[in-house]
């Protein structure tokens, strides 16, 4: 069974001389001084939890295995240099206490196991709770409610990205594959037999041949494609009928199922199959990552894969509490509730929120009563028109006021409508509205009031200046930029999710450095 580690505190000889060459690399120096402290021990109590009983070779501990792990993390080390670091670089072996080595002392195959018991046991956001309770240790933390910083920066997919026909073709390669696996027969074999030629292929476009600009032969490849496929399916139920309600060959038809099912429908001019118009909300996008998903930064700015959110602490320069990743397509508002939740699980009721106005959404959080929550408004602009501001709202009464006292009943979530006879006999329509035909319209937010406050603190000095103290999570996220990347590492958001947390660990160590020094 994995032990406890307990490597010395005082520094050797040895690793005084290595400590003095490595000033220009603050995480070495930080790591040594501390490890201790990091891994305490109740941390590795947590950290052993996740180790039965001793089965084979004994296990190296896991605080040293989790250091290792945040090594990599901080100096962008693939899984194959780990162990070779472990030999030669006198670096390495000082902060994991095998100094003088002369062989790995870990193997490729257990930093990739580590990995994978981290995140099923968690230890990406155990080590996030013990930083963030050593900084707040370090500030001497009041009794004080959270102030709080969230905000996102996108995330592009490791996933391959394919257009229609190629996800198809892909999902029935991958069909073909596990079936000729459990047939213990070539994938050239099974193809023919399943009447699925295309998928031998190298490319499906290029064994298509067809003239892609004319609309006629596009339509024809994908009848040619679609009628394979269906091959594949009644060859498979009529070969291994019951194996294909079984793992992998499930999976993979269900993956098949599900893009054919979200890229086509009916053609309504002759009947027959073509490639769905618009885009299904939902898209899968890669069949390597099932994830991932098409998203926008802004109007003009797409990107495919996913969003990395992060919350931060106000009161602690630069400190991370939680970090989440989300699909590119959900929305800002969902990240928030698991963001909050494991921010507070560290100690402290969340009361004070910096947020983009994309966050502002019905979630649980946004809508807390005692939350005060610092946000732009959505923008009421209309041009050189009455915009909502000239509206005078009573949420108590429920009702709406224009500019010529023409007072109606209003419903959160709905759009007013002005009688187009009281409009059309207004003296102030032309700065009202162009409609010829109706009267003034106005929507109201599903969340009004919220909005009409966050409008009158931004026409403030002081609420502005506040508003500009969230760009402190802007520079948190640039930072976990400049460690890991804008490219995920990984595929799946589970992994991802967890690349990220031990990111916010490394990040966190620069700041318990910073405030450490400070504090000497």
């Amino acid at each position: 069974m994995a032990e406890q580690w307990n490597p010395p505190v005082e520094l050797s000889e040895r690793e005084e001389r290595v400590m003095k060459r490595v000033k220009k690399r603050p995480l070495f120096r930080f790591f040594r001084e501390h490890r201790h402290v990091l891994f305490d021990e109740q941390t590795q109590k947590e950290l052993l939890k996740a180790y039965g009983p001793p089965r084979g070779k004994a296990a190296l501990p896991p605080a040293q295995m989790a250091l290792a792990m945040l090594m990599q993390a901080a100096f962008g080390v693939p899984d194959h240099d780990v162990p070779e670091l472990t030999a030669c670089d006198s670096r390495w072996q000082m902060v994991l206490g095998c100094l003088g080595v002369d062989e790995p002392i870990m193997s490729q195959g257990s930093v990739f196991n580590f990995r994978m018991r981290a995140i099923h046991h968690g230890f990406d956001r155990l080590l996030i709770d013990r930083t963030v309770q050593l900084a707040k240790e370090t500030k001497g933390y009041s009794a004080a409610k959270l102030r709080a910083a969230l905000d996102s920066s996108p995330l592009v997919g490791a996933g391959r990205v394919e257009d229609t026909f190629n996800l198809i073709a892909r999902a029935a390669t991958h069909v073909v594959r596990a079936a000729a696996e459990r047939l213990g027969k070539p994938v050239s074999e099974v193809a023919e037999m399943a009447g699925i030629p295309l998928v031998e292929a190298s490319s499906i476009k290029a064994a298509l041949d067809l003239n892609w600009s004319d609309k006629a032969e596009r339509s024809q490849g994908l009848r040619t494609l679609l009628g394979q496929v269906d091959s594949l399916r009644a060859w498979l139920a009529a070969e291994l009928g019951e194996a294909c309600k079984q793992p992998p060959l499930e999976a993979h038809l269900a993956t098949l199922k599900q893009v054919c099912e979200q890229d086509i429908e009916p053609d309504p001019d002759d009947g027959g199959p073509r490639i769905k118009r618009g885009v299904e909300r939902d898209r899968r996008i890669s069949i390597s990552d099932a994830d991932m998903r098409h998203g926008r930064k802004s109007k003009s700015k797409r990107f495919d894969g996913y969003k990395q959110h992060v919350l931060i602490d106000m009161d602690i320069p630069g400190l991370i509490r939680s970090g989440v990743v989300t699909p590119a397509n959900q929305p800002e508002s969902e990240a928030a509730a698991p963001l909050v939740e494991d921010a507070e699980a560290q100690g402290d009721e969340l009361g004070e929120l910096h947020v983009d106005r994309a966050y502002v959404g019905n979630g649980p959080v946004t809508q807390r009563p005692s939350l005060r929550l610092v946000a732009k408004p959505h923008p009421v602009r209309n041009g050189d028109l009455f915009s909502k501001e000239d509206f005078e709202m009573n949420f108590e009464r429920m009702t709406l006021t224009c500019p010529g006292s023409v007072t109606v009943p209003m419903s959160y979530g709905q759009t007013v409508k002005f009688p187009k006879d009281r409009c059309a006999a207004c003296s102030l329509r032309p700065r009202c509205t162009r409609a010829a035909k109706n009267g003034r319209q106005v929507r109201i937010h599903d969340q009004e009031p919220l909005q009409a406050h966050l409008r009158s603190v931004s026409r403030t000095r002081d609420g502005r200046e506040e508003y500009r103290q969230r760009v402190a999570v802007e520079h948190a996220l640039a930072r976990i930029a400049q460690l890991k990347g804008r490219r995920a590492r990984y595929r799946g958001k589970e992994r991802n999710d967890f690349d990220l947390r031990r990111h916010i660990v490394v990040s966190n160590c620069y700041v318990l450095d910073r405030m450490w020094r400070q504090a000497a």
